[in-house]
């Protein structure tokens, strides 16, 4: 039998510390929120959202009731909602927030992109159930950097002073809603009152809407899209070239 062990012992290294890490470059993203936070009372700073957080374009959510008697309607917009983008390219994230089934069942992400936004309308579908603007509204004031919120409807189904409640609030924070009210159904101009009501206390507006005019109704997208980007002063440097500006100037000025 050989001498020689079946088996060699490996001498091993000392555990060598694991090396550090080069601290994070601050950028000059870091260094506003410093200066931010150090004009604070001590312990505000918390209430500061992250730099990273906030958009850095303006969003609009584009809101519309997909119930079941909103199909010839549905069939009209879907068809147009990518107006609200290209009219600023780069400038607007646009979200799409439907309704239908008595919940609201659609919120996109917010995007540049006029392809992914008519795609995502190409896929919803209207479902019977009853309205549910107020669930868009209350998920608006949720979202930073939303200016402006276009919502078509027929009727109003839902508790007034919740309404009137969160229109405030979205007033509170400059978010427009303008209402697009389809009153081809008689029993939708009852609520006529309540829509204004609601538009008028964010400092927004109700215009008519035509199922039948898809060419008015990008129109008046292409307004909306310009509002949210530069407000009033945009929309009348852009009055000549765009015919939905004329129409959104007249019905904000009867605020």
């Amino acid at each position: 039998m050989s001498d020689k062990p079946n088996f060699v012992l490996v001498p091993v290294e000392p555990d060598q510390p694991p090396e550090q890490e080069p601290p994070p470059r601050e950028t000059l993203l870091d260094r506003i929120r410093q200066f931010a936070l150090a004009l604070l009372p001590q312990g505000a700073g918390r209430a500061i959202a992250p730099l990273d957080d906030i958009p850095r374009r303006p969003r609009l959510v584009f809101g519309f009731d997909a119930t079941a008697s909103r199909e010839p309607a549905w069939a009209t917009a879907r068809t147009v909602t990518d107006a609200l983008v290209r009219a600023l390219p780069g400038e607007l994230d646009v979200a799409l927030a439907v309704h239908g089934g008595g919940l609201l069942h659609t919120f996109t992400a917010f995007t540049a992109d006029a392809n992914t936004l008519r795609d995502r309308a190409a896929g919803i579908h209207c479902i019977a159930g009853p309205t549910r603007l107020l669930a868009i509204l209350a998920r608006c004031l949720r979202e930073p950097g939303v200016r402006v919120v276009t919502y078509i409807g027929d009727v109003f189904e839902e508790s007034p002073s919740r309404g009137q409640k969160l229109a405030d609030e979205l007033g509170a924070r400059g978010i427009k809603l303008i209402v697009l009210h389809d009153v081809s159904d008689w029993a939708a101009r009852r609520d006529a009152e309540v829509f204004l009501d609601l538009a008028r206390r964010t400092g927004g507006c109700v215009l008519p809407f035509d199922p039948s005019a898809p060419g008015r109704l990008r129109d008046i997208l292409t307004a909306a899209a310009v509002y949210a980007v530069g407000g009033e002063d945009m929309l009348r440097e852009k009055r000549t070239e765009l015919p939905g500006a004329v129409l959104l100037l007249e019905h904000l000025s009867r605020r």
